[in-house]
């Protein structure tokens, strides 16, 4: 694997995990959001990722891609994100401003602890791919060190 390869694998990691810190601060933002309806109210949002396969290693003219889809990934990459179908948290709220004519006020299906969790993992994750790029730019300027010696 070429250093250049190693910036690629981890700057695709990093853009990945800055989307998916983002969706965490959505979703810690709507934590307390309440809807009168289920249909109006916040749903936990969550980022989908695939691993950049084959098609892409060929492309960047890496030999070990196989043809059978076996091998190293080069990469991630985002699909989407997608809406959590964990169930609402309807509450019995009468005198609350959004409650509906039952008296429920919706909530979102967003859970903190599992959102502080994902936060840290994701921020581990990030800091993990730049102390790589770090050590990739620092072999780098080794190298370029050597032609001059």
């Amino acid at each position: 694997m070429s250093l250049s390869n190693i910036f690629t694998i981890s700057g695709s990691a990093m853009s990945a995990q800055t989307i998916r810190l983002n969706t965490i601060a959505s979703n810690m933002a709507n934590v307390d959001s309440a809807a009168s309806s289920a249909d109006q109210t916040y749903r936990a949002r969550k980022p989908v990722f695939s691993q950049m396969m084959n098609d892409s290693m060929r492309e960047y003219g890496w030999n070990n891609a196989n043809k059978d889809d076996t091998g190293a990934g080069v990469g991630v990459k985002v699909d989407g994100i997608v809406e959590s179908d964990a169930p609402l948290q309807p509450r019995y709220e009468p005198d609350h401003p959004m409650a509906n004519e039952d008296g429920y006020v919706f909530y979102p299906n967003v859970n903190p602890m599992e959102e502080m969790a994902d936060m840290m993992s994701a921020s581990r994750s990030f800091q993990t791919n730049v102390e790589i790029m770090n050590s990739a730019k620092s072999m780098m300027q080794k190298m370029l060190t050597l032609g001059q010696s």
